[in-house]
């Protein structure tokens, strides 16, 4: 920029000036040829460099040692919020004087008839330069780099990850090249390389100083579902989740969060010490340590359900302090039940303390026990004869098992079912899950087993068939089941009998079928084993034998009456038949004794 001559003209005319007296024609010639030489010769298209003279928030003024100051709109300094006034910055001549006679510059041409050079130059030499953070984009940010856009991977932006991207949005930060590619014009710039030397040589400092055992102050980096990741001053290590705290841990995050500093123990590291395993709750006493002393077995505690399983439950007493509830110490039932039944997760429980060990840190409870045993008042409560309402809980082959109460289970053998139906398995009688009426036959303390009937409940009435199915009484009977040995019958009042293959023969010889209707006859009865022996065959084969005998008994009633009428007419052809007989018997004799 060519200075300003300030030497006075030697001819002027001072004394005519004061009079007021104009000059002549060749002394304006002379000043206007004085000013011009005192300007700079610019042309359009032209970057030099121009002070800025005036600034405010629309506009800044520039001189460039031209006729007149040009104006540049603040927004082309953006990338630079620190410009002041007297900052020597470079414009691009736009146009010398427009229609209104304005200098119109532009300082964000300027860096950009330039920035390729500038950018290439920066990745060359390693050089720091600053940069605008202009917006977001996919993956990173956009930075204006004299002029040129750059792109900041999300990842160069900083050695910890970013959570918030618009935070950056709008700031001036320094960076360096990092790569560019010509033919595509990519630039990519980087932050985070700024800082990864310097970061370098502290990791290397920290990693040298590293024991076993050393508390060190941390920022929590980042959190994920196994543990947390603490940087030590450029250096990382992980708290595993089972080292964050004593008690149990759902979730990282319910104990530290993100940008939390914190001390923390090296608990281990690798021989390159790439791999650093820290500790939170190494830093505190177990909670075992702190247990009351006075804790001791037959005690109540109170605590939460952190674990369940299929087993039992962990109740957490204190942070760190846990005892197993055993699924069979939850209730006086011996009833295999999941745990699940009876809590879950987050219950607020009460229990006992059974067992208490403090050397291996173990404990179990219990909950049954905080009611009483309903098996030491047994006899009183469940006395034999008693009746009470029962719950179906399981089968076997010979019978149902049932609950009464809690704790108190029983059986009810299948034959005590039912008085006349013969059951085969109890599922034809109950249903799991359903309520029974049962009474208390038999009392098994040391077994903790009820023996139960249910048609007990009724009165026998094998008492009152005795006298209904007498042997050879007739009854009406419907043939439910048939097998190769013979045949099921229902009869009336609900009770069945049984009849062989040869008593199930028709009068015409056909063998009667299933859901047939016929007549039986009772040809056994037995009170105590509950049998009915039927035959249908004998129904009409006894009839016939009946008619056969009475007969035969006529018959025999008959014969001396008539014998009685008919002696004389018999007599009489047997006399002629004995005299005949006797006249030939003479006649032949005669003959024998002639011969």
């Amino acid at each position: 920029m060519s200075e300003l001559k300030n030497s006075p003209i030697e001819d002027f005319d001072w004394e005519a000036y004061e009079n007021g007296e104009t000059q002549g024609e060749k002394s304006r010639e002379e000043l206007t040829k004085t000013y011009d030489e005192s300007l700079n010769t610019v042309k359009d298209k032209d970057v030099i460099e121009g002070t800025i003279i005036a600034l405010n928030k629309r506009e800044a003024v520039v001189n460039i040692g031209y006729k007149s100051d040009g104006i540049i709109p603040m927004n082309e300094f953006r990338y630079n919020p620190d410009i002041k006034v007297g900052d020597v910055v470079e414009v691009f001549i736009e146009n010398q004087e427009d229609k209104k006679g304005q200098l119109i510059l532009s300082h964000r041409k300027a860096r950009a008839s330039r920035s390729w050079e500038r950018v290439n130059a920066a990745l060359a030499n390693d050089e720091v330069i600053k940069g605008f953070i202009k917006c977001r984009t996919k993956g990173g940010m956009i930075v204006d780099v004299f002029g040129i856009e750059a792109f900041l991977p999300g990842s160069q932006i900083d050695v910890k990850p970013i959570r918030d991207y618009d935070l950056y949005v709008g700031k001036t930060m320094e960076f360096k090249v990092v790569k560019i590619n010509e033919e595509f014009k990519n630039v990519v710039v980087s932050h985070k390389a700024l800082i990864e030397a310097e970061l370098e040589q502290q990791k290397k400092e920290i990693i040298s100083k590293l024991e076993k055992g050393q508390v060190l102050e941390g920022t929590v980096k980042n959190i994920t579902s196994y543990g947390v990741f603490i940087d030590l001053g450029g250096v990382d290590g992980l708290i595993h989740i089972t080292d964050l705290s004593w008690g149990r841990v759902s979730h990282p995050s319910e104990v530290v969060e993100l940008d939390q500093k914190l001390n923390v123990v090296i608990l281990d590291f690798d021989d390159e010490k790439k791999r650093i395993a820290l500790g939170l709750k190494q830093l505190y006493p177990h909670p075992w340590e702190a247990l009351d002393a006075n804790l001791k077995v037959g005690d109540h505690v109170k605590g939460k359900v952190v674990v369940m399983a299929d087993y039992g439950a962990f109740l957490e007493i204190a942070p760190g302090v846990e005892g197993l509830i055993h699924v069979s110490e939850m209730s006086w039932s011996q009833h295999l039940r999941s745990a699940q039944e009876f809590m879950k997760v987050g219950d607020e429980v009460e229990a006992v303390v059974l067992t208490l060990d403090r050397e291996d840190r173990k404990m179990s409870l219990g909950i049954k026990q905080l009611k009483n045993d309903p098996w030491e008042n047994i006899e009183t409560k469940y006395p034999i004869g008693s009746r009470h309402t029962a719950k179906v809980r399981n089968f076997t082959n010979f019978g149902v098992f049932v609950e009464i109460e809690e704790g108190v289970d029983g059986l009810i053998h299948i034959s005590d079912l039912s008085w006349t139906k013969k059951i085969k398995h109890p599922g034809e009688f109950t249903e799991i899950g359903a309520d029974i009426e049962v009474e208390v036959l038999s009392i098994d303390k040391d077994n903790r087993r009820l023996s139960l009937g249910h048609k007990q409940l009724e009165e026998n009435p094998w008492d009152v068939f005795e006298t209904v199915f007498t042997v050879g009484s007739v009854h009406e009977g419907t043939i439910v089941e048939l097998f190769d040995k013979g045949a099921v019958v229902a009869l009336p009042y609900g009770v069945e009998g049984f009849a062989t293959p040869k008593h199930l023969t028709k009068e015409d010889g056909s063998q009667a079928k299933v859901e047939e209707k016929l007549p039986f006859k009772v040809i056994e009865f037995n009170k105590d084993s509950k049998r009915i022996i039927l035959s249908h065959s004998r129904t009409f084969e006894d009839e016939a034998r009946a008619e056969k005998a009475a007969e035969r008994k006529a018959k025999r009633t008959r014969a001396p009456k008539a014998a009685a009428e008919e002696a004389p007419a018999l007599n009489t052809p047997i006399e002629k038949t004995t005299l005949g007989d006797l006249e030939a018997l003479a006649a032949l004799k005669e003959k024998l004794s002639n011969n």
